[in-house]
């Protein structure tokens, strides 16, 4: 039975999603390491259809009823994998500085790490607004530094020049450590009172 459960889940349409944003992160890598505008601008489009599948899929596992065990553990794994493989791939292209990598890729092991103890102890912590900022500054980041080469751009028309996309990608990066930090400071602090409060409950 769990077997045939899982089975399922697997082939519902938001678990589909998921698993075809696990695929898209080979096609991204092969286009970026082309390291050319055309293929820069091939993978902005891949991990960028990847990125709208992220926004799809839980909206649609809520709106068919099909949330699942599986749909939670390969969701924030996607996100992960797709966003830090990518980091890590430019490293080597100059694009982003490896210890920015270092930092981010550990902060989220230690975060996971947190969060199963706390599972394991029946405490569930949500993710809060630092987190969804962060993951929103690196998504962006990301997809400018992927695009990689100076731009020339225009708004409002008023004429900025060149903008060199990996420069701004990297700010939004080093803006998304700030709010990295944050978070995993929230995530101890809520990790810390969640426990006193279940001893205190357990002694009572």
């Amino acid at each position: 039975m769990p077997q045939h459960s899982i089975r399922k889940d697997a082939l519902n349409v938001p678990n589909l999603l998921t698993t075809a944003r696990i695929v898209m992160i080979p096609v991204c890598l092969y286009l970026l390491g082309a390291d050319t505008p055309k293929g820069g601008w091939w993978a902005t489009i891949v991990f960028t259809l990847a990125a709208l599948t992220d926004l799809v899929d839980g909206w649609l596992a809520r709106k068919m009823n099909v949330v699942s065990v599986l749909g939670k553990l390969l969701d924030p794994l996607a996100d992960k994998l797709i966003v830090m493989a990518s980091l890590v791939w430019m490293v080597p292209m100059g694009r982003i500085p490896a210890w920015v990598v270092v930092l981010l890729l550990g902060r989220d092991i230690a975060v996971t790490g947190l969060r199963s103890v706390a599972a394991s102890e029946g405490v569930v912590i949500a993710a809060g607004e630092e987190g969804k900022a962060k993951t929103a500054l690196q998504m962006i980041g990301v997809i400018c530094l992927i695009l990689g080469y100076p731009y020339h751009m225009s708004y409002a028309g008023i004429d900025l020049g060149a903008v060199d996309m990996v420069h701004v990608g990297r700010m939004l990066v080093y803006l998304s450590i700030i709010f990295s930090l944050a978070s995993a400071a929230q995530y101890v602090r809520l990790f810390v009172l969640a426990v006193e409060a279940k001893e205190k409950n357990q002694e009572a």
